[in-house]
């Protein structure tokens, strides 16, 4: 997993309440961790991929979008972070 989505990562569990849910802007997190808009997109791709992050989208009652609601689902571990460079576990 890269050092980015840990970032994204760490920031959303530090904003998560205790049910784990918290939904801070994809402009907030950019401007948060100096990454930009795409960046942190690819992250919630890998997080959601390792089955570690989910995100649901929100709406006004009168329209429109709102930011998303993000889940934490699971914890980093070795296992789940590692990823095959050459054949090797890194």
């Amino acid at each position: 997993m890269s050092h980015k989505a840990v970032s994204v990562y760490c920031y959303l569990c530090g904003r998560a309440d205790k049910n784990g849910e918290c939904y801070p802007s994809v402009g907030r997190i950019a401007e948060d961790l100096s990454l930009s808009t795409c960046t942190v997109f690819r992250a919630f791709n890998e997080l959601g991929k390792r089955d570690l992050l989910e995100r649901f989208p929100r709406y006004h009652p009168q329209g429109g979008r709102r930011s998303s609601l993000y889940r934490i689902k699971g914890e980093i571990t070795k296992t789940n972070r590692s990823k095959k460079r050459g054949g090797s576990v890194v």
